[in-house]
């Protein structure tokens, strides 16, 4: 018999229990029920002889001669049911045995403690407030198959608590974000996300056609341009916590779609993102976490503060020679060919020294590391130094090999700023954000600016590998 048809008989045995509980009373699919708490508050909480109403979904059931055992499940925590013949009587007994794992029910009943020491609902009445006509694994331990796992999210989430802890600490991790930032009188802002000019980061956009104006707009690469209008406004503290879109690849740190975090503060600069991200960190290290050590693809990571600070030509110098700035274009060639990294036709001495910096340095870096003061031309949008000119007052914060969050001492000169998107779009045929200059000459203060991918974050703090497992609906390719 196959896989399939097996399947579909299991699902008609459900439909004639539904039928027969409905035949006795017990509808289908029932009403509110008002609870007298989440399952792990009884727990919490617990009080024995007290009564309580109590919901969830079916995970376990032992049905016996005149007693049933079963287990409930509301997201929070498992709770134990035992049901007696001569508690409910004949026909409410012998209707509770044709529930099936998955059923959602509401009982109420009173607490009390088994022999084998387990917190227990006796129950006196129970209703059936959901059935379900799809089998659930009897024993599951995860999805083998990955891509199941993913399409079929209810199901994860119904059969592993360990994934539905992953996306609890995430609504955790984004509420104390917006509490810490929010303790700093951050105001929390929303810019477009339809835009006719993609602008803020070097990437791909999707596209759109905007019927009503009849013109075509893009899915917005990153929030930047309009934040800083906002400071150019006289909103010196504000941030965004919101998708981006980029029409790039996938991979295990990569979705087309992702959370970023956005921030910007007048008067600041690189240096107070520094301190601000350091904070920010520990604390949701500390207070969700109560650790300052994480696991996270083989290593372990150790949050205390303060991290490393390293010049990107130091640490260029580190890997590839003290004496590699002063090397020819064509030694770098050979340099980036024997350590296999492949460069673009026409690449100069700087483009081939970040791409082997991108592809064999960068992953090395696997405590928390502040890359700063790298060369201008690879942002557009950030003040140079002080001291040269050629090099921006800006960070790149690495952990475990990945970038977590880029900070900048912002460009506010607006003459430069349009010298250098005038560079950009030769270089790549982008558009200038005419709005966006003319803001900037009413004065922009100086200000310090950053972003942090949320979904690598959670990778890291929660120990994931894969991005798609920290986000509840990632892309995937289609059906075949």
């Amino acid at each position: 018999m196959s896989e399939e048809l097996s399947g579909n008989e299991y699902r008609q045995q459900r439909i004639e229990n539904m039928n027969k509980l409905e035949e006795v009373g017990f509808p289908a699919f029932g009403k509110a029920f008002e609870r007298t708490a989440r399952l792990d508050e009884l727990h919490a909480s617990f009080e024995e002889g007290k009564v309580v109403k109590a919901c969830g979904r079916i995970v376990a059931i032992r049905k016996m001669g005149k007693m049933a055992f079963a287990h409930i499940s509301d997201g929070s925590e498992k709770f134990q049911l035992m049901v007696k013949k001569d508690i409910l009587g004949d026909e409410t007994f012998d209707a509770f045995k044709l529930l099936d794992l998955g059923d959602i029910i509401g009982v109420e009943g009173e607490l009390f403690i088994t022999r084998t020491e387990e917190q227990t609902v006796r129950v006196g009445s129970w209703c059936l407030l959901s059935k379900a006509l799809l089998t659930l694994p009897e024993k599951f331990h995860g999805l083998q198959d990955v891509e199941t796992r993913y399409r079929q999210r209810s199901l994860d989430l119904i059969s592993n608590p360990e994934v539905m802890d992953i996306f609890k600490k995430r609504t955790q991790v984004m509420r104390e974000i917006r509490s810490f930032l929010d303790n700093r009188d951050y105001n929390e802002v929303e810019t477009p996300m339809l835009q006719q000019i993609a602008g803020g980061a070097a990437a791909k956009p999707f596209k759109a056609h905007y019927n009503a104006l009849n013109v075509d707009v893009f899915m917005r690469i990153a929030p930047e341009l309009y934040l800083k209008r906002l400071i150019v406004g006289g909103m010196d503290r504000v941030y965004e916590m919101n998708r981006n879109f980029r029409n790039e690849g996938l991979d295990r740190t990569h979705n087309p779609e992702f959370t970023c975090l956005e921030i910007y503060e007048a008067y600041g600069d690189m240096r107070t993102m520094q301190e601000l991200i350091q904070s920010l960190f520990t604390h949701l290290a500390e207070t969700i976490f109560k650790k300052m050590e994480f696991e996270w693809m083989g290593n372990t990571i150790n949050m205390q503060t303060p991290w490393r600070e390293v010049p990107y030509h130091d640490l260029v110098k580190e890997h590839l020679g003290a004496d590699w700035f002063e090397k020819t274009l064509d030694e770098a060639k050979a340099k980036a060919t024997e350590l296999e990294v492949h460069i673009e036709e026409g690449a100069d001495f700087k483009q081939v020294t970040h791409e082997i910096y991108d592809k064999t340095i960068e992953g090395t870096l696997i405590q928390p590391t502040f890359i700063t003061r790298l060369p201008a031309e690879l942002v557009p949008l950030a003040n140079p130094c002080a001291d040269d000119p050629d090099l921006v007052d800006v960070f790149e914060l690495i952990i475990g090999g990945k970038e977590i969050a880029p900070a900048y001492s912002e460009l506010n000169d607006p003459i430069e700023q349009r010298k250098r998107f005038e560079e950009q779009a030769a270089g790549d045929g982008s558009k200038i954000d005419e709005d966006f200059l003319a803001a900037l000459e009413y004065g922009m203060p100086p200000t310090g600016g950053m972003g942090i991918g949320i979904d690598r974050l959670l990778m890291l703090l929660t120990g994931s590998d894969a991005i798609r497992d920290v986000i509840l609906f990632p892309q995937l390719k289609p059906r075949s």
